[in-house]
């Protein structure tokens, strides 16, 4: 018998940082949803921005360092731009660490993303 316990899940403190929306065949948006939504959307809606986003959500142990995913064609200050700009839109979060920057996709804006595009099933 275990004695864990769950815990519920918090939201993240960032304005943006969860996305949460219904899947889109549940029900229409409210304004709050759909401008969370198209928040999300618009950020990785340039090439670049879905390329890093896709570097860190896919970089080993869930987080990289901006030194190991800069590589993608443009200056370090326009990485530095993209990066804010998924920051903003609440799809990455941040930490510090020396001079170091690291990046983390949580691993609830990938589920609420994945289940905004999920079809609802009839049963």
């Amino acid at each position: 018998m275990s004695n864990a316990e769950v815990l519920p899940m918090l939201e993240p403190a960032d304005r943006g940082a969860a996305p949460c929306c219904p899947p889109l065949t549940e029900r229409p948006f409210s304004a709050e949803e759909a401008e969370t939504a198209a928040r999300m959307f618009k950020a990785l809606g340039d090439p670049v921005r879905l390329r890093l986003f896709s570097l860190v959500a896919s970089h080993e142990g869930g987080e990289a360092c901006v030194c190991d995913i800069s590589d993608v064609g443009v200056s370090q200050p326009t990485v530095s731009h993209h990066l804010k700009k998924l920051k903003d839109a609440g799809l990455l979060t941040s930490e510090r660490r020396g001079t170091w920057v690291y990046y983390r996709v949580e691993p609830s804006v990938l589920a609420a993303m994945g289940r905004l595009l999920t079809l609802r099933t009839v049963t």
